[in-house]
């Protein structure tokens, strides 16, 4: 079959062919095909459930689930480095000996480290290795080669959310565990090393919006005269009283330290 190259199949394909790439690059081809979905789970980078999904016949695969909110946010590592996280976990699960419930064990820190991914609490040199919510950096090691390799192919993400979040999702020292039946694990790529620009960044034909802080349906309407501001829902249509003119949903200012 032809491929068409529309926003799905396009999207997926470049999922699968990063996820086969660090799967031959970083793991020797041992772990085996998992579903792969883009999921908005409030303040979550990304997952991984097993045995998640099941067909007709009763075969069951994994699931390895990334939060689109971020891609405009992050460096195209950074939104990577999450997927090898999640792929960390799925080879566990397969060839080794996951923790209890959600936390991060040793052995899953140590695999970590092996491909150049540093398990971090904080997100930042310093922090434990182990928990039950671990972040990560980047550092130099097999994971930022293979990535390099894949970005000279001229790999890319072609489609970003529109409405991104406004910064990685940062984690409570008493949040408590996520009820789910298969729980899932979180990580949040750390914005300490960034090695190639966000798109938000260097991309202003992106026309990405800007929303309220920790208000996910709201957005920013500015007045294009007198520049008051106000928030709402994205179908408002507003007016300003004292100029007498409507208010513009306000565009993310990229490229710039406005």
């Amino acid at each position: 079959m032809k491929y068409l190259g529309s926003p799905t199949e396009q999207t997926y394909r470049e999922l699968q062919i990063a996820y086969d790439w660090f799967n031959q690059r970083l793991f020797g081809e041992t772990l085996p095909a998992c579903l792969i979905t883009l999921q908005r789970n409030k303040r979550t980078m990304g997952y991984y459930s097993p045995d998640r999904f099941v067909d007709e016949h009763g075969h069951k695969t994994d699931e390895i689930a990334l939060n689109p909110e971020y891609f405009a946010i992050q460096s195209i590592e950074e939104v990577l480095s999450t997927k090898v996280h999640e792929m960390v976990h799925l080879w566990q699960q397969h060839h080794g000996k996951p923790g209890r419930g959600k936390y991060h064990n040793q052995e899953w820190a140590d695999k970590m480290l092996s491909i150049g991914l540093h398990p971090s609490s904080t997100a930042q040199p310093g922090g434990k290795t182990t928990g039950d919510q671990m972040d990560h950096y980047i550092v130099e090691g097999p994971f930022l080669k293979a990535c390099r390799e894949l970005l000279a192919t001229k790999f890319r993400i072609s489609w970003y959310d529109r409405y991104p979040a406004t910064q990685p999702p940062k984690w409570d020292s008493d949040q408590s565990p996520l009820k789910h039946s298969h729980i899932p694990n979180e990580s949040v790529p750390s914005p300490s090393q960034i090695h190639s620009p966000a798109p938000a960044s260097v991309n202003s034909s992106l026309g990405l919006v800007i929303r309220a802080e920790n208000s996910s349906n709201r957005l920013k309407y500015v007045c294009p005269e007198c520049r008051a501001q106000a928030w709402g829902k994205p179908t408002l249509n507003l007016i300003c009283g004292d100029c007498n003119v409507h208010l513009m949903a306000s565009l993310m200012n990229v490229g710039s330290n406005g």
